[in-house]
């Protein structure tokens, strides 16, 4: 029982460790003035934080799904914009 859950939720046990590890380094190079360094491992905590929490929700980042993504985001793009005036906005 415990082995499986595991194996389920290694993918979230990854994220989670990371997050753990990159804001401990980020704490330790803020305070030795690595500013760079800091602003490195902040990001990967956000990477991290976002593939746990698409993770968590059974979202799959495929490239179908973002193909499909964008696709409905130009589909209602142009949709708006041939919604609005020709005279707007006005001055």
């Amino acid at each position: 029982m415990l082995t499986t859950s595991f194996v389920v939720m290694r993918w979230e046990l990854l994220s989670a460790v990371m997050m753990f590890l990159a804001s401990t380094f980020k704490i330790k190079c803020h305070q030795t003035s690595h500013n760079i360094m800091a602003f490195v491992f902040g990001s990967i905590g956000i990477g991290m934080s976002c593939w746990f929490v698409t993770g968590l929700l059974g979202i799959t980042l495929s490239m179908e799904n973002i193909h499909n993504f964008l696709e409905i985001s130009k589909n209602t793009l142009v949709d708006v914009m041939s919604q609005t005036p020709t005279n707007w906005p006005l001055p």
